[in-house]
């Protein structure tokens, strides 16, 4: 009855308020598929292991100098145009709602390139940004790619420790890594033996999805990968 009730209500809203595309205003949906078929997507050639663009199909120098502490990191976009002010629009202006079609574009790169995987973790958000903010934009993501895979999402299996300065104000990828080491912690016994996907908006270096893997590997996790919607190159 009360999801019933819900349905109808979220109906007669999109008919009296109709939504429209971030991009275009073009009326149906808050992110059309012209526009986020046409946003810059990562594609091979690209490093086996962090996923970043490389020229061939090896390990990319980073990788072979710092090498990430987990089975891989993958992208589905370029965090530009497009995706980036979705990004922004989800975490810092409350619009939840594009958290339904961010999961879809994920889930359709899945549908081509999978990942091993029954878990989906979030990365979590400090308890600190979670009172300013209300949400974690990563875990509104991971919750609706999980419906759409049909994949458990553990929200509350990784805990941030340390309230880190944003990644974005770092300057170099040994600043990053120093940053969050240490940062997450993780006690949730369940994950041992499981094949845990992190969920996370944004990646840059990799440092905080490698502390937070680093977290899953202590409880035994058997194998750790990661998506991500976007990729700052």
């Amino acid at each position: 009855m009360f999801n019933s009730s819900r349905r109808l209500s979220g109906a007669l809203l999109d008919l009296l308020f109709p939504q429209r595309c971030i991009n275009c205003q073009r009326e149906g949906q808050l992110l059309c598929s012209t526009c986020s078929g046409a946003a810059p997507r990562l594609r091979p050639l690209i490093c086996q292991h962090c996923g970043m663009p490389w020229s061939s199909s090896s390990l990319c120098n980073a990788c072979r100098s710092h090498p990430l502490k987990l089975d891989g990191l993958r992208s589905v976009f370029y965090f530009e145009g497009i995706i980036r002010q979705s990004i922004h629009l989800l975490k810092y202006d409350n619009l939840r709602a594009l958290a339904v079609p961010l999961a879809t574009l994920m889930r359709e790169y899945l549908d081509t390139a999978a990942l091993p995987g029954e878990i989906l973790v979030p990365v979590p958000l400090h308890k600190r940004r979670i009172k300013e903010r209300g949400y974690n934009q990563s875990a509104l993501l991971a919750r609706q790619l999980g419906r759409q895979v049909n994949l458990f999402v553990w929200e509350n299996s990784l805990v941030r420790l340390r309230d880190t300065p944003p990644q974005a104000r770092t300057t170099s990828a040994e600043e990053r890594r120093r940053n969050v080491a240490g940062a997450f912690v993780c006690a949730d016994l369940r994950l041992r033996g499981k094949k845990v996907i992190l969920i996370d908006d944004v990646a840059t270096t990799g440092a905080t999805i490698n502390a937070a893997a680093e977290a899953l590997w202590k409880v035994g996790a058997s194998s750790v990968w990661a998506l991500t919607l976007a990729r700052e190159i």
